[in-house]
């Protein structure tokens, strides 16, 4: 019941909405699996806990992924586990901008944590000396300390004294501390300075986008309503019949594969599933595919607009580098696909070399093409080394527009994608 209003639409509508904004109800299903993240950090760090060893690890995945929930419901798990045996101190590289002000924090909140008086006038070298006190205080108490360090690769900017003088401390023998980097760099650790490396442990924890079978999963754990909940049952019934059919549909997986094409973070699927629910039918209080095709078409997609633009040669490019990486060519650059398109090429296109040049140089431009890596930037663009930045399935969508001069195209396409 929602406001006193007996209308089951109202609240499958409310419940599904509550559910799309909680990151925890969202993630404590995708940490299930024994292999799981979760699973792995709360080994880990329990480790600190129970055993008094000293752990660091960095979560590194793209921003939406969950790297910060996923640590929350760990945190939540060990603080309901041992509540008088750890102190969580939180960081954030965009707030802390510098060592000093980072370090005096970490003080700060120390001090809030044990009811202690907290001086602003400190020095960095008094908070740094306070700091391993209370490292050595707490190891000896068996409480642990957790720093985390949200942008942990804005921490690895400058003279990295913060990390230091935290890893340093945490060699002590007396010492029982956990220090957890989030970034959204994969090369985050290379960042670090040798003398800081040396003391770091060197673990990671990688959060990749989830497979589709675990989208499946998901979709059905977000939108599945409790037969004994408040709801009418024959209303609950009726609406889980409804979305098994939605989720069969071929139309509807189009959409989610074109949506996680576009974006394959957790966080742009929970935005797209909340505009596609707010279009309900309150009145029935079903999901119906209109609603999510309705969600699609607001849904921007800025690489396949660029895609709708490109011309007739430009396309020819993209498709003459996915035949390359259909035949796993590890690198290539415009040499490489040039030879392709000649190879291929319909004889109403040009030849000329400048002209497929300028075609590949704007399709850098609009950033469906994308530079390797940053070495030999004084090197023509010919020569550097590229690769796709657009997926199988947009380029695939593309091409099937109603565009009569594609169906060439669109074959040359598909026998790529038999070898993909």
């Amino acid at each position: 019941m929602v406001g006193g209003i007996g209308i089951p639409g109202e609240e499958t509508l409310a419940l599904l909405r509550s559910r799309l904004c909680d990151p925890f109800f969202i993630f404590s299903h995708l940490s299930l699996p024994l292999d799981s993240n979760y699973s792995k950090l709360k080994f880990m760090i329990s480790g600190s806990v129970t055993e008094a060893c000293n752990n660091s690890v960095l979560l590194l995945g793209p921003r939406g992924s969950g790297k910060s929930v996923v640590l929350e419901l760990v945190i939540a798990d060990l603080l309901t586990e041992y509540p008088d045996m750890i102190s969580v101190i939180r960081l954030n590289g965009l707030m802390h901008t510098d060592d000093n002000c980072a370090l005096k924090e970490i003080a700060r909140q120390l001090c809030v944590e044990h009811k202690l008086l907290f001086s602003k006038m400190a020095s960095f070298d008094d908070n740094t000396q306070f700091v391993i006190t209370m490292l050595r205080e707490c190891g000896l108490a068996h409480k642990t300390i957790i720093f985390v360090l949200d942008e942990f690769d804005l921490f690895a900017q400058g003279k990295q004294r913060l990390l230091y003088s935290l890893l340093d401390a945490m060699q002590s023998v007396t010492s029982q501390a956990a220090v957890i980097g989030i970034s959204c760099r994969l090369d985050a650790d290379q960042l670090l300075e040798k003398r800081v490396r040396s003391r770091f442990s060197h673990r990671k924890l990688l959060f990749p986008p989830p497979s589709k079978e675990d989208y499946q999963r998901l979709l059905e754990h977000i939108f599945s309503l409790p037969l004994d909940c408040t709801l009418p049952h024959d209303h609950a019934t009726k609406f889980n019949s409804t979305l098994q059919k939605i989720m069969a549909d071929d139309g509807f997986k189009d959409i989610i594969d074109t949506l996680l094409a576009s974006d394959s973070t957790v966080h742009s699927l929970l935005r797209f599933l909340f505009s596609a629910v707010s279009s309900m039918d309150l009145e029935s209080g079903l999901l119906t595919l209109e609603n999510f095709k309705a969600a699609m078409s607001v849904e921007r997609q800025p690489k396949f607009e660029y895609l709708k633009d490109c011309s007739y040669l430009e396309l020819y490019i993209l498709v003459c580098m996915k035949r390359l990486e259909a035949r796993e060519k590890p690198t290539y650059n415009f040499n490489s696909v040039y030879e392709e398109y000649k190879a291929i090429r319909d004889r109403t296109l040009p030849h000329e070399r400048s002209v497929c040049l300028q075609a590949f140089e704007h399709l850098v431009q609009c950033e469906l093409i994308s530079l390797v890596d940053s070495k030999g930037y004084n090197q023509s663009i010919e020569f550097r080394p590229v690769k796709l930045v657009i997926s199988f399935h947009q380029l695939h969508q593309r091409l099937k527009l109603n565009d009569f001069s594609n169906s060439n195209l669109l074959k040359l396409f598909d026998q790529a994608g038999r070898k993909c």
